[in-house]
């Protein structure tokens, strides 16, 4: 339970060197590790990385009025991402990990190669309409900014992973963004 040994605990095990953190940037934390690996494998921190997201519901806080997050809690527990019924989030637990090499290395060793990352690009909002409402600028600016890097069209892509709140508003602004970008 202490996030903080988490990461340095799977190194300890597996007798891994270079940076090991936590990083918690709540919905994006998954995607800001897998960022911060592939940065690390491009600056030489490391020949190779695990980046993955683990979340886990131990109490009722979320949905607690105290705690001000029940505002984006689905009234019917159902999460309608991306469409005209959605009317909030649900929470959920899970684990997930990558692998990360790069790409000479996973070739030169022979490894199972299921995906190749050719840029990535992270930001925060800043100020916007509030917690729910994201910023359709920094969201647009941040894709551009991942094309950018990765040096490919927008129109060659054939599939995007969206955060996809579940929120009338928040997913609106979403899709705004990527219209934009």
């Amino acid at each position: 339970s202490y996030s903080c040994i988490l990461a340095n605990r799977i190194s300890y095990i597996f007798n891994l060197h270079g940076p090991a953190m936590v990083i918690d940037t709540a919905c994006s934390s998954g995607a800001v590790a897998i960022h911060q690996a592939c940065m690390a494998l491009c600056r030489e921190e490391c020949d190779m990385a695990i980046a993955g997201g683990v979340n886990v519901i131990y109490s009722s806080w979320f949905a607690d009025e105290q705690s001000g997050l029940d505002m984006f809690q689905s009234p019917d527990s159902l999460l309608r991402a991306f469409d005209k019924k959605a009317n909030g989030t649900i929470g959920g637990e899970g684990v997930a990990a990558i692998f990360l090499k790069p790409l000479k290395k996973a070739l030169l060793d022979r490894d199972n190669i299921h995906a190749v990352i050719l840029g990535s690009a992270i930001n925060n909002d800043g100020e916007s309409n509030g917690i729910t409402a994201p910023n359709p600028g920094a969201q647009e600016r941040v894709l551009v900014s991942a094309w950018e890097r990765a040096g490919i069209k927008p129109e060659s892509l054939s599939y995007i992973e969206a955060h996809g709140t579940g929120t009338p508003i928040g997913d609106s602004i979403e899709i705004t963004g990527l219209t934009n970008a």
